[in-house]
């Protein structure tokens, strides 16, 4: 794919911001929404500052040669969610600060996992890496990043972004339908824009479809509030009455849990609930970071385990995750919807990572900003994740189409990855989860081993009586 804008080059002021923009309303829905998810009073200006900072981190420890932005990462939601719910359990006191110790002792250690496996690359070169992670595998595993996301696109372009009172099934199915329409139009203007658009339009795609589809749900919502009719509500404006400026930092509240812990002589089996949460997962989700890479390295032409090298994109996302956790409780990741808007713009400009980032710390600071992207409807990003998720999995097959498919090893390779994945298998054993893609990942890395055996020679014994009996 031939790029607008190459990892060094460097748009206008203008095109830039703009760019930086459209890259920071890709991510967003994803790193706020996860600390929404887990509860128990995690800031969402928190984590979108502290991923801003990871990213920072990250670019440097990469030379600012790998365009990607860190989000916060939904495959932790478990042991984040365990974190807190276990704190009563395993300490016997009760103390909301002790789960923001038991998250950020979690991403720390999930954060040391990558240090170490980079310093493993490091000394042990990539060659292993290409052998054990094939095209035949991380393929498969790059769709299902984007399929097993599917579900979660298709759920939210049901949901208006506000709570209803009780509805009728005629009020219910009208307000499924204008979210739907709110989610439709949101896709339809990306792709009419990407696609259709002339000059500098065309490569913001995501900037006029959110602003388009935000304009439909808002028309919807003044006219369900004139009439009071609770059906035609998909905006919560409600929430811009209670601004907060000061975003809330986890490790204030990881330091105060840290010494309430300690008051507890049962603390070591709450930090050994944490390990295991955290530390098995970070090991098996070490291919998703390799699958990211792979990824973004097809589309912008340059293969970034080789340059800046596989060491130190894991040592970005290990120390950057670290960082950012500190801020926002969330471990981070490299954002598949990051690479999506950089392959739909044709921009892996780094700079506009770094404006992003800065843009990113700016907006935590400023409540009435934040707030709105708070307002944005789930109906709304589910139309937009229509577009993102798919240009992942489409990311996958582009890798699938270097595999020779005439070999039926590589069918059951593809095969057993797909079914797996996209049949949602899963490991759950006291508080540590396996999620689907690394389940997946697994038991591809299983079939590609057997079906790689070498087949046991005969022997010189049995050759020689073999070619007599022919004489």
């Amino acid at each position: 794919m031939e790029l607008l804008y190459d990892i060094h080059d460097r748009p206008s002021k203008g095109k830039t911001l703009l760019f930086a923009l459209q890259q920071l309303l890709a991510i967003l829905a994803g790193t706020i929404t996860l600390p929404l998810v887990v509860g128990y009073g995690l800031s969402q200006s928190a984590a979108l500052f502290g991923a801003a900072v990871g990213t920072l981190v990250y670019l440097t420890i990469t030379k600012f040669r790998s365009p990607v932005f860190l989000g916060s990462s939904f495959t932790y939601l478990s042991p984040m969610m365990a974190a807190f719910a276990s704190v009563v359990t395993y300490t016997g006191i009760e103390n909301n600060d002790i789960g923001y110790f038991g998250i950020v002792l979690g991403a720390l250690l999930a954060g040391l996992v990558y240090v170490i496996l980079s310093i493993i690359v490091k000394h042990t070169g990539t060659g292993w890496v290409e052998k054990v992670f094939p095209p035949v595998i991380i393929g498969p595993v790059v769709m299902l990043i984007g399929l097993t996301l599917a579900p979660g696109a298709i759920t939210n372009l049901y949901k208006p972004g506000i709570q209803l009172g009780v509805l009728s099934q005629s009020e219910s199915f009208i307000s499924k339908c204008i979210c739907i329409l709110v989610g439709l139009v949101t896709l339809f203007t990306v792709v009419a824009v990407a696609t259709h658009a002339k000059k500098f339009t065309k490569f913001i795609p995501f900037i006029i479809g959110i602003f388009a589809g935000y304009a439909v749900a808002s028309l919807f919502t003044v006219i369900g509030i004139a009439t009071n009719t609770e059906a035609l509500k998909i905006i919560d404006f409600s929430l811009f009455k209670n601004l907060k400026w000061i975003p809330d930092f986890a490790f204030i509240h990881a330091f105060k849990g840290m010494k309430a812990i300690s008051a507890s002589e049962h603390a070591w089996r709450y930090v050994l609930l944490i390990i295991g949460s955290y530390v098995p997962l970070s090991f098996a989700i070490f291919s998703e970071h390799i699958a990211d890479h792979k990824n973004l390295s097809s589309i912008i032409e340059h293969d970034l385990t080789v340059d800046p090298g596989l060491s130190r994109t894991a040592m970005g996302d290990g120390v950057g995750s670290m960082v950012g956790a500190l801020f926002g409780g969330c471990p981070n990741t490299t954002y598949g919807e990051s690479i999506s808007c950089v392959a739909f713009s044709k921009n892996a400009s780094i700079i506009t990572i770094v404006v992003t980032s800065v843009l990113a710390i700016a907006f935590s600071f400023f409540a009435p900003l934040m707030t709105f992207f708070q307002t944005i409807p789930p109906c709304l990003v589910g139309g937009l994740s229509i577009a993102l998720y798919g240009y992942i999995a489409s990311s996958g097959l582009k890798m699938v189409q270097k595999v020779d498919m005439g070999d039926v090893k590589n069918i059951f390779i593809i095969s057993s990855i797909l079914v797996c994945g996209i049949g949602s298998l899963f490991i759950d054993f006291y508080h540590f989860q396996l999620t689907a893609v690394p389940s997946a990942l697994i038991i591809g890395l299983l079939v590609n081993l057997v079906v790689s055996l070498p087949l046991k020679k005969k022997s010189k014994k049995v050759e020689k009586n073999k070619e007599n009996q022919e004489k």
